[in-house]
């Protein structure tokens, strides 16, 4: 029986938000492995975290300010956080790091592991464009937030979670245009591309290992589920 491919984008802020978080890849680890003895295939793609961010901010401080130059520093800094993840998973990984997300890959191995890809582009961007490049119907983007919000429940106190929603909805609180700096759970670009493919975007908190296994054998989950 062929085995299902499951793409999970990998926020950066749960590999390192501030230094690399030892206790959380070791568990995320093992539960890939769990996983992978039911049939299954992952392909994980990493973000940049603190480490891009402490990368960028010297970058500036020493008086680079070239909006290509500060995307590059964050691309590397996903790519070194992929190849941490390679590491650890050792033969069961694919031994390169994928840059394009738009060439596609053959692999024998049961995980493929990918970085950040070109400045202008997010890591959610590389995930659902990896998604159309496999076959994937669906795409898994694991950060710090539980749900989706109708706004930031940081600011606001009558924001509320958000369980399901569909692609044109979603984009209305979002908004149209990528920026890097810009706080949104889900690259607008990225959402565009994804409605288009219509393709099924699942949001929800990384750190809760669990819960991830329980959106991958179809269980009941926390979580947003766009589509």
């Amino acid at each position: 029986m062929k085995k299902q491919i499951y793409i999970i984008s990998l926020g950066g802020s749960l590999i390192n938000p501030g230094e690399v978080d030892i206790d959380f890849i070791n568990k995320f680890h093992k539960l890939i492995l769990e996983l992978l003895k039911q049939n299954k295939k992952f392909i994980l793609i990493t973000g940049g975290g603190a480490l891009a961010r402490k990368y960028q901010f010297a970058l500036k401080e020493i008086g680079e300010h070239a909006s290509d130059k500060i995307d590059w520093m964050g691309i590397y800094a996903t790519r070194l956080n992929a190849q941490l993840t390679r590491l650890m998973f050792g033969k069961q990984a694919n031994k390169n790091v994928i840059e394009d997300p738009n060439i596609k890959v053959t692999f024998k191995e049961n995980i493929l592991i990918a970085g950040g890809w070109m400045p202008g582009r997010s890591t959610d961007d590389d995930a659902v464009r990896l998604a159309k490049v496999y076959g994937a119907t669906s795409v898994i983007n694991l950060s710090n937030i539980d749900y989706v919000y109708t706004k930031d429940p940081r600011k606001f106190k009558d924001a509320k979670k958000i369980e399901n929603i569909s692609w044109k909805d979603f984009r209305k609180i979002i908004g149209d245009k990528w920026d890097p700096g810009k706080n949104v759970p889900f690259d607008p670009t990225a959402a565009k591309l994804a409605e288009k493919l219509k393709l099924k975007v699942v949001i929800a908190n990384g750190k809760n290992l669990s819960n991830l296994k329980n959106i991958i054998s179809g269980k009941n989950f926390q979580g947003t589920t766009i589509q």
